[in-house]
């Protein structure tokens, strides 16, 4: 009976968390490492040093990165690929329009601030993929 309620206990454990990870293993996009360090002295880079001023960085990711300053020594970025759409080489990026990024086939919209969808809600699954982007001076470090 011990054995019975210690394994009820630890089942009932496991399954009763709920995780984010559903969010995190998002069949549309490919699990790419990124260890980017870009410095803001560089010109095409000089967005970055005020806010809200974002740029995208090609060949990195599933299809580049969205880079944004969002306060003082505070980044986000952004994989570039759609997450609601699979893959497939005649769409793979999105382009900047303002504070938004938005899906060139599908039109899917998504706020560079937080990463969620701003439109077709009730149709959507995924926000934006995060990476860690982290300030030291005049670098921004992004990794994952």
């Amino acid at each position: 009976m011990r054995y019975f309620l210690f394994f009820s206990i630890l089942w009932f454990s496991v399954t009763a968390c709920s995780s984010d990870d559903d969010r995190r293993r998002n069949p549309n996009l490919l699990d790419v490492n990124i260890d980017l360090r870009i410095d803001t002295s560089l010109p095409q880079y000089i967005n970055l040093r005020s806010v809200m001023n974002p740029i995208y960085i090609p060949e990195y990711g599933n299809g580049g990165i969205f880079v944004m300053k969002t306060g003082e020594n505070a980044y986000v970025a952004w994989d570039a690929a759609d997450p609601n759409h699979p893959r497939n080489n005649q769409c793979i990026g999105m382009y900047l329009e303002g504070l938004n990024v938005i899906c060139a086939c599908e039109q899917n919209t998504y706020s560079i601030f937080t990463g969620a969808f701003t439109n077709n809600t009730e149709n959507l699954k995924y926000t934006l993929y995060p990476y860690l982007a982290q300030a030291n001076g005049r670098f921004i470090y992004i990794s994952n």
